[in-house]
């Protein structure tokens, strides 16, 4: 099985993390979580990271981080070897279910179920009255809210 490991601006790993576990509780030994704190520096969150990723004990590992070019982005840059740990970046909460979801098959396709879920995962939505409730019109006489 693979391990995930989410590198981010402090606290937005963590809360991936434990949003995550909320849909998959099974799955805390799976995913682990490094906030980068604010000026703390790279050689510290370097460490850390490669010391949570040692502890997965994973066969291989999909890194995903925040922010392409920002220092976890960075620090992820340098785990990586290609062939055991994977990076992805602009990590999502659609992105990380889906690769939670895929954590068995392997590294390359995780690598593609990542990524694909997180951009479907970003969508406009137009507003819309609720399942069959028509809609008001927007200078309706009857409507009084805000009058004084």
């Amino acid at each position: 099985m693979n391990g995930i490991l989410v590198i981010a601006h402090e606290p937005l790993a963590s809360a991936l993390r434990q949003c995550v576990l909320h849909v998959f509780p099974d799955a805390a030994l799976a995913v682990s979580a490094l906030d980068v704190p604010p000026h703390q520096p790279p050689e510290v969150t370097l460490a850390q990271a490669r010391h949570l990723i040692a502890l997965q004990g994973a066969d291989d590992t999909l890194v995903l981080t925040d922010v392409f070019g920002a220092t976890p982005c960075n620090v992820a840059a340098q785990l990586i070897d290609r062939v055991h740990t994977r990076l992805v970046t602009g990590v999502n909460l659609p992105m990380l279910l889906r690769a939670v979801t895929y954590r068995h098959e392997p590294i390359d396709t995780l690598v593609a179920r990542a990524t694909l879920g997180g951009t479907q995962g970003v969508m406009p939505l137009s507003p819309t009255a609720p399942q069959n409730q028509s809609r008001r019109p927007a200078h309706d006489p009857a409507h009084r809210d805000h009058q004084q």
